[in-house]
Formats: C-alpha cells, sequence, structure tokens
C-alpha cells in the first residue's frame, strides 16, 4: 500500500510508534515535536494504556498516514492473544470493551505494512519488518538478512519499543548489521539526538515507542525524519508519568502496566 502526500522537495515526518493508549505521553511528544509535515503512525495505537478512545481520537486528527500494529489486530479480533502474557491479554479484553463501535471498525482498517508514500522515494514503513509485521527485530544479525532482502534503503519500524537503529554497508566487503542508539545526557529533560542517513548504507530505525518505553528510559519517545536533509532526529520527552499510571489503576487494569512505565521497561 501506499499513501499520497503533497508533493514538495522536503518533508518532514513526524514518526510516531507504539502509543498504547498512553494520552500523557501522546500529548508530550505533540508538544514538544519540532515542526514536521507529515504524520506516520508505526501501530499500536492501543493496548496496555488506560486512554484508548481518546488516544485514537487524537491519532486520527494527525492524518491518516498508518500501519497497523499486533495489539490494534488483537483488539478488534483480527487476531488471537495465544501469544501474548497474560498481563497483556488482560489489556486486550478490557480494551476491547472500552472502545467505541467506531473505534473498533477504524482499528480494523489499518493497512498491512510495509506502506510507503508517494514522493518520499526508498523508504517504507512497518510494524514489525518488512517479512512479518509481527516479528520482534532486536539484535543486528537479526537485521542483517532483513537489510539485504530489503527493496529501499530505510524502512522504519516500531514494535520492539526499542529507540535505535540498525545500519549496514551494501559494498562488496564483508556485511554486517550494527546497532545505534541514542545517548542521552540527562534522564529526566526534553533531548534530541541526530542520526545522518549516508548513501551507500542501509537502515532499520525504530523511533521508539510513545507510551511504554522498553530501553529503561521512562521518558516518550519519538522521531522526526527530514528528506532533505537525511537526517533523523531521536526524541525523548518526560511526560506526566503520575497521571497515566492513575488513569490505569482507576480503570482496574494490572498494576505492573502502571508500575512498568516509571521504569521504562
Amino acid at each position: 500500500m501506499f499513501y499520497k502526500i503533497i508533493a514538495r522537495c522536503s518533508v518532514r515526518i513526524l514518526l510516531l510508534s507504539d502509543i498504547h493508549a498512553n494520552l500523557e505521553a501522546l500529548e508530550a511528544c505533540l508538544a514538544a515535536a519540532p515542526a514536521y509535515d507529515v504524520v506516520m503512525n508505526l501501530g499500536d495505537v492501543v493496548g496496555y494504556g488506560a486512554s484508548p478512545n481518546e488516544v485514537i481520537v487524537q491519532s486520527r486528527r494527525l492524518g491518516q498516514l498508518f500501519v497497523r500494529g499486533n495489539h490494534d489486530k488483537a483488539v478488534c479480533g483480527l487476531m488471537d492473544t495465544l501469544d501474548f502474557n497474560p498481563i497483556a491479554s488482560a489489556a486486550v479484553e478490557w480494551t476491547r470493551n472500552q472502545l467505541t463501535p467506531e473505534n473498533l471498525d477504524w482499528l480494523r482498517a489499518l493497512p498491512h505494512g510495509p506502506v510507503t508514500m508517494e514522493g518520499v522515494a526508498d523508504v517504507q514503513f512497518v510494524h514489525g519488518s518488512p517479512a512479518d509485521e509481527d516479528e520482534y527485530v532486536v539484535m543486528p544479525p537479526e537485521a542483517l538478512r532483513l537489510l539485504e532482502e530489503s527493496p529501499v534503503p530505510l524502512t522504519f519500524f516500531g514494535h520492539t519499543h526499542l529507540q535505535g537503529c540498525f545500519v549496514t554497508s551494501m559494498d562488496a566487503a564483508g556485511k554486517q548489521s550494527e546497532g545505534f542508539y541514542p545517548n542521552y545526557k540527562t534522564v529526566g529533560q526534553a533531548e534530541t539526538v541526530d542520526l545522518p542517513i549516508r548513501s551507500g548504507f542501509r537502515y532499520m530505525v525504530n523511533p521508539g515507542s510513545v507510551g511504554q518505553p522498553r530501553d529503561g528510559d521512562w521518558r516518550a519517545a519519538f522521531a522526526v525524519y527530514d528528506t532533505e536533509a537525511r537526517v533523523v532526529t531521536y526524541c525523548r520527552v518526560p511526560y506526566k508519568l503520575q497521571e497515566a499510571q492513575e488513569r490505569i489503576i482507576a480503570a482496574n487494569l494490572p498494576p505492573r502496566l502502571a508500575t512498568r512505565l516509571a521504569a521504562g521497561k
């Protein structure tokens, strides 16, 4: 599937992934985001958090560029939860019972990745991986095969909740994939780290999770890609963590879903 956008020489794409019904984190990201032209959502809009309807409404207002995530599919009945842990399964069931019929239908209609944007050359967007929308790509050796097989040099993906990227050179000698992870200086302030996208290399770039980071940093994560400058700007921003936790507790969701937010794991 491809999306058509207004043709322009430069496009700044705001990349959001794995919001997981965390309204407070989403609002903080939008407030802190630098200038952007379009928003691409890499899936898992819902699941875990206590604000699924509110997050869907906000996500839909931002635009129509989406790929579906595994929690999105599970909540609307397009996949079972046999591979989900008990806490995740409980959150899926709770979310399904909370969503309006309109929002359930919207989740069900989200497109399968990879998707592309007309006018944005050599880039694709997926949830898990280009080969399998539910695949977890965590280590460089796992990414190498996907990078070699990819029809484009730049893939944006989510699913792992780990902000960073995998990169490999496409020359003939000694191909291997290496990981890159932003090095931030604080644990509580808004920060950015730039990653230049170099010619002759292939990248799988994860903007991180808006609503449930798992890299040990509790701050909400997102990224912006400037197609003209060919730079990915990784972003971390603090949000109203306690309010997000209190919503989860008040909804009688498993308490672990609240406590883990503070640890970023």
